[in-house]
């Protein structure tokens, strides 16, 4: 039973990255109305916790690193760094910066990128990190069948910067291609079970505004359903430029 605790927070808070800060915030693959924004951004607070990252500062990094994959100026490219954990180490300054105003980014990578500066004030704060590791700290203390459990409690307290690890480090570094493109990035995995589609990284860097980031018929991408799903229902609208495979 506390497995599926873990479970459920690792695919929730990986929901709110593709969904609302990657597909959305970053590519701008549908769109959606004040209200559902508001919505999905406290959402992603939640569902995030400690991992919490401004969708803005989210939206300004990642695309910079299409507009500059594999170059010095990429945020987070393996080519340039020894080890997974100075490359995101890096990456937290650069993204530190962008919301701190420290690092000035190109206009177009600040286009009708999501912004609540009230709300982040006290979300992107190191005392709202503290409070939700406090709160996973103390599920662990009073549910935890067994001692031993407690070591998932760091993967727990860093859920988001381990998924974001696997994809910008293993997914440039590892796996098969389906398109030859002028970067390093590859699907990391023919079937993604624990990434949501964010493993058909290679597919994703061919067609960046894309709902779906499967294109095989065996690369399953379960958000791509989501989206439609919501479409339907009215809660977004698709994009003319996003593509449906």
């Amino acid at each position: 039973m506390f497995i599926l605790f873990f479970a459920v927070h690792w695919y929730a808070s990986l929901f709110s990255q593709t969904f609302f800060m990657h597909r959305y915030a970053s590519h701008k693959a549908f769109t959606m109305n004040r209200f559902w924004e508001r919505v999905f951004y406290f959402l992603s607070f939640i569902t995030q916790g400690s991992s919490y990252m401004s969708p803005r500062a989210y939206a300004i990094l990642h695309r910079m690193h299409h507009a500059y994959t594999d170059t010095k100026k990429d945020p987070h490219s393996p080519l340039f760094f020894s080890n997974i954990f100075s490359m995101m180490w890096s990456t937290r300054k650069i993204f530190s910066g962008i919301y701190k105003y420290k690092i000035k980014p190109e206009k177009r990578f600040e286009k009708d990128v999501p912004d609540w500066p009230g709300f982040d004030r006290w979300a992107e704060t190191k005392y709202s990190k503290i409070a939700w590791a406090a709160v996973y700290a103390a599920i662990y203390i009073l549910f935890a069948p067994s001692p031993w459990f407690y070591l998932l409690l760091p993967l727990e307290i860093l859920t988001g910067p381990v998924q974001g690890a696997i994809i910008n480090w293993y997914a440039h570094k590892y796996g098969y291609k389906n398109f030859k493109l002028n970067n390093t990035s590859t699907n990391l995995i023919p079937v993604d079970f624990l990434m949501l589609g964010e493993a058909y990284h290679n597919d994703h860097h061919k067609n960046p505004s894309g709902i779906n980031f499967g294109v095989k018929w065996y690369e399953i991408d379960p958000v791509y359903y989501a989206i439609l799903l919501f479409n339907k229902l009215g809660i977004i609208k698709l994009s003319s430029k996003a593509v449906v495979f």
